[in-house]
């Protein structure tokens, strides 16, 4: 084969340094975020907060009548930059990367060679349920057999407060053949005194039995009630009335008030003691009605107010080539780079939270049956954005509104047909049903059937699969268990 030289013509897509950096600070949620400017403030000279800002401070509100364009990145550069050396680079190759530029320090947690603690990993830990059993098991006199078996039923109890092995299944775990099911049995009676009340259930209608047991023996109708869980349990899950005053032999108001006592008690005891695991977020828009229109504003605490400091860029004037002039130059360009990307994701995330507040603005009158059908593709054609970009946008991003701190994504649905020839939004279709469902008798309660021609009549067609999809993703169950008494 002889060497030869061919021309070729072909389209490439590339990602610059500057390019990557901007999309991965896009992505970021309030908290990472947080942390890559904590990052970047302790590893670049050059950054550094702007005096007076302790919290984050953002210029920026949009209304929803015209989109206010900040300061593009270059100007707010030029009233922040000195002159610099021409030896500065306006960008990096596409085949560079950060590291081979410039020499980024890595933040140590380590000091005269030992690692600092956590602080963070010395937080307080919430009680657990579990907690609150071994806690009493210490004040209970128990032999040392019996605190062995105790144990091991402890740690078999669930979140809601219910026993999740069997007896054989505890005597198998417990590995002792002096030890039997007899033993195991009273040791649990024993634990089902425990506090909260119906801890240590094996079943729902035991569980609602202990709790009617530790009643006081005087309580108005305790009996009755134990005569019903313990004997026409099934009766009760079923909704027979009828067969229920002919069993126990009483009247409707005798019947309601009992089901009234089995209505006061947990059937989730464990619930009580059971630490809720809260997901606390910080909104990165705020948005209200001012003056009769809807106004979108970035939230002042999402990033700090950051500056190139002037002291070490006046450095940077400097023509010589030390190794220092050379660190500051590497720094101030990196500088500059971390700005202009922080600028871009917060001028970004106000277009996207601006327009979809503007599409959605019937759902912020009326609520959730007024929201409107909405995809990603949508708002990338009304900001000539790619798809991938309003991804990056909406994900971990929320919004604070007059209806409660929702999350980007919550505003997208799909779409669905109606008699009318407008679409309507999954997301309303769904409340809709809840509606309906809230609406309904207890004693004849709603079928999904039922369900799909109601709305119907309302003009939206939807199959009955998928009133039941709907329902089942919102926790409901079906309508022969939505049948109550209690």
């Amino acid at each position: 084969m002889k060497p030869s030289i061919q021309l070729r013509l072909g389209q490439q897509l590339t990602m610059t340094p500057q390019l990557q950096q901007a999309i991965r600070l896009l992505q970021l949620s309030t908290l990472e975020l947080s942390q890559e400017i904590q990052q970047a403030l302790e590893s670049n000279l050059m950054l550094e907060l702007e005096e007076g800002q302790e919290t984050l401070q953002v210029n920026g509100e949009e209304s929803l009548e015209a989109l206010e364009q900040p300061e593009s990145a270059d100007s707010i550069q030029e009233a922040e930059l000195p002159s610099e050396s021409e030896t500065i680079p306006e960008e990096l190759p596409v085949d560079a990367s950060w590291e081979d530029q410039y020499d980024i320090p890595v933040v140590r947690t380590q000091s005269n060679g030992e690692e600092q603690p956590d602080f963070l990993a010395r937080e307080s830990r919430d009680e657990t349920l579990q907690d609150y059993l071994h806690w009493q098991l210490n004040l209970t006199p128990f032999s040392e057999q019996d605190r062995q078996i105790a144990t091991v039923i402890i740690d078999a109890i669930n979140p809601d407060g219910y026993l999740e092995l069997s007896v054989e299944e505890l005597v198998a775990s417990l590995g002792d053949e002096e030890i039997g099911e007899e033993e195991v049995l009273t040791v649990l009676h024993r634990v089902q005194r425990f506090d909260p009340p119906g801890v240590a259930a094996r079943s729902p209608q035991e569980s609602l039995m202990l709790q009617l047991e530790q009643l006081a023996p005087d309580t108005p109708l305790r009996d009755q009630a134990l005569t019903l869980l313990r004997d026409h349990f099934d009766l009760l899950t079923n909704g027979n009335r009828t067969k229920l005053r002919r069993s126990l032999k009483v009247n409707e108001e005798e019947l309601e008030a009992i089901l009234s006592l089995i209505r006061s008690l947990n059937p989730r005891p464990g619930a009580s003691i059971s630490p809720a695991q809260n997901n606390y977020v910080q909104p990165d828009v705020f948005v209200r009605k001012k003056d009769g229109r809807w106004v979108v504003s970035l939230n002042p605490e999402c990033t700090p107010k950051l500056r190139v400091n002037p002291v070490y860029a006046a450095l940077v004037r400097r023509s010589d080539n030390s190794s220092d002039n050379l660190t500051l130059k590497d720094h101030l360009q990196e500088a500059r780079w971390f700005l202009k990307s922080l600028q871009s994701r917060n001028e970004t995330l106000l277009r996207v939270a601006t327009k979809i507040v503007e599409i959605q603005q019937d759902f912020f009158e009326k609520g959730e049956e007024a929201m409107k059908p909405l995809i990603l593709k949508d708002i990338a054609e009304a900001l000539d954005l790619h798809e991938s970009t309003i991804s990056r946008v909406t994900s971990n991003k929320y919004m604070h509104t007059p209806r409660g701190v929702l999350e980007f994504k919550y505003f997208f649905s799909s779409h669905l047909a109606t008699s009318s020839g407008a679409d309507a939004s999954a997301t309303a279709i769904r409340a809709r049903i809840k509606k309906l469902i809230l609406a309904e008798d207890p004693a004849k309660p709603l079928s999904d059937n039922k369900i799909a021609n109601l709305l119907s009549q309302e003009g939206i067609k939807v199959a009955r699969r998928t009133v039941a999809k709907y329902r089942e993703a919102m926790a409901i169950p079906p309508s022969n268990e939505r049948k109550r008494l209690v």
